[in-house]
């Protein structure tokens, strides 16, 4: 009974223990939510902030922190944060933050480039950045990679945002006056745009790179050829001058040309980077396949001032070929300077003579000691190289091959690498040869001898001339005036004598012929007496063709 009494009572000496509930003030309401609203939207900023890039620069011209914009098809995806030298001081490293939906620029083949106003080959590009300022172009890469650093572009790329069409390289020797952005056409519209040129790896040629816009970039086909259509070409012909050019910008900036042969059977368009040569012209590149290269030697005993490299060469009119090297040599032997050209030539560029002539021969191309048996047979029957003359305005010289049966024979050696094709003067020198010879000729002349026969010879005419008028010519003047005086008297005699014949008698008859008879000749010695007056020296040299013929008929008789 104790025990429960004192179950409900406190026990003496202990404090009464009170419980109570926590609680939080009204006051603290608004600065939590605060903390909580604060910290959402840190969170939310660091979910919808975008990647950071670094961007290397050569130069930072244009590019300003907190201010110069980063864009894609003219609309901003970030913006430069910070712009700082590189720990080498050789670059300049601009921090960019991309925004959020702009994560894909993070791609390891991404572009990236400072916008500026341009110039070039492309035309002006960058005008608006005038008055709005400088600010980064990007273009989205393809690659899967992703990266953080990128090294910029210095000039924008030609090909941008994706936009269709395919890529070809051309092979060429020198760049020419091609550049970045330079146009390319298609029957003189432009289809597509150099987008890069580099040298070769071994530095001997330039492959340039071709961006062809779709669907124009069906028309490159397998068998298409490329020409450099920069600049104005010119040529005359027997028809007058001929100007051929692609268009006003071509000229200014240089531009290529493509187009398929016409008759191209069995031609499919072309794969994305296939390769072609680049030629100089249009004409070279529609001609026929060169084929298979053929290097000759020649060796002049003359100066050919006027040949230059690439000087075609033509057998029997036809160029098939053209001059790649000239070099002076010395001959210790004969102490002269001989002319050793190089050539190359291309057989197939023949056609049907080039077919019917393996065909003939029975001879395979690829084999090397076949074809020079065939040019050892061709020289033995009198192929020779000569230099002509192919512009007499110019001066300039090209390589003939042609047949000469009467040129001396030559040694062939087959073993000579390259084939040496023996030489004949050309047609200039000849003709010097022949002047020269006949200039001696005549210098072994004794013209001093000649002269002065001549001379004495004039003198002794001169003075039968003089004794000639002074003696003979009156001599025969009074001979003949003693003539008329008789045949006036004889006249007058048978004048009277015939009065007493019958007029229809024969006697009369004759008579009157004898009369007209003595009557020419008398007018005859007249007239000659008269020219030999005026012309003594027709007596050595004989009456002038171009004379007015003497009238030696007298009247006609009655």
């Amino acid at each position: 009974m104790q025990s429960k009494a004192t179950d409900g009572l406190q026990p003496p000496g202990q404090a009464p223990i009170k419980t109570s509930r926590f609680s939080v003030s009204l006051v603290w309401i608004v600065p939590i939510v605060a903390v909580l609203v604060g910290i959402s939207l840190v969170v939310h900023s660091m979910l919808q902030e975008g990647p950071t890039i670094t961007v290397t620069f050569k130069t930072g011209s244009g590019l300003t922190a907190n201010k110069t914009e980063v864009k894609y098809r003219n609309v901003v995806i970030g913006h430069v944060s910070d712009v700082e030298l590189s720990s080498d001081q050789k670059s300049v490293n601009a921090t960019i933050k991309l925004a959020k939906q702009a994560e894909t620029f993070t791609r390891s083949d991404s572009q990236f480039w400072v916008v500026r106003p341009r110039i070039g080959a492309g035309g002006v590009s960058g005008i608006d950045t005038l008055l709005s300022g400088d600010y980064i172009g990007a273009d989205i890469g393809q690659a899967n990679g992703r990266a953080k650093n990128f090294k910029g572009l210095e000039n924008p790329p030609a090909i941008t945002y994706g936009e269709p069409g395919k890529r070809f390289i051309l092979h060429t020797q020198d760049l020419g006056s091609l550049d970045i952005g330079s146009p390319v056409y298609y029957r003189k519209i432009p289809v597509g745009q150099v987008v890069a040129y580099a040298l070769d790896p071994d530095g001997k040629g330039v492959n340039i790179d071709l961006f062809i816009h779709a669907p124009n970039d069906q028309y490159v086909t397998e068998n298409t050829r490329f020409w450099n259509a920069s600049g104005i070409d010119v040529s005359v012909g027997a028809n007058g001058f001929a100007v051929k050019t692609e268009s006003l910008s071509s000229v200014l900036v240089g531009g290529i040309a493509f187009r398929a042969p016409e008759y191209s059977p069995g031609d499919k368009a072309a794969a994305e980077e296939y390769t072609y040569e680049l030629f100089e012209d249009q004409q070279t590149a529609l001609a026929p396949p060169n084929g298979k290269p053929q290097y000759l030697a020649l060796r002049f005993e003359q100066a050919l001032r006027g040949l230059k490299i690439d000087a075609p060469v033509e057998f029997l009119g036809v160029e098939i070929g053209k001059v790649v090297s000239i070099n002076l040599d010395f001959d210790a032997k004969k102490r002269s300077f001989p002319l050793n050209v190089g050539i190359v030539i291309y057989p197939q560029r023949l056609g049907k003579a080039h077919t019917e002539m393996l065909k003939a021969l029975n001879h395979d191309p690829n084999d090397e000691a076949a074809g020079v048996r065939v040019f050892g047979t061709f020289i033995e029957n009198g192929l020779r190289a000569q230099a002509r003359t192919g512009n007499l305005l110019t001066g300039q010289l090209y390589i003939a091959l042609d047949f000469f049966p009467k040129a001396d024979k030559v040694a062939f050696d087959p073993a000579a690498r390259p084939v040496t094709i023996p030489t004949v003067p050309g047609n200039l020198e000849q003709l010097q040869e022949k002047l020269e010879a006949m200039v001696t000729k005549l210098n072994q002349l004794p013209i001093e001898r000649i002269a002065g026969n001549l001379d004495s010879n004039l003198v002794e005419l001169r003075k039968g001339l003089v004794q000639f008028n002074a003696k003979t010519l009156p001599g025969v003047n009074t001979t003949l005036q003693d003539v008329s005086k008789t045949l006036q008297t004889a006249d007058t005699t048978l004048k009277s004598a015939g009065s007493t014949l019958a007029e229809d008698s024969p006697q009369r008859e004759k008579l009157s012929q004898t009369l007209d008879e003595l009557g020419r000749t008398s007018r005859s010695l007249r007239d000659l007496a008269d020219y030999l007056g005026r012309h003594p020296e027709s007596l050595i040299r004989g009456r002038p063709d171009h004379a007015a013929p003497m009238d030696l008929k007298g009247p006609p008789s009655k």
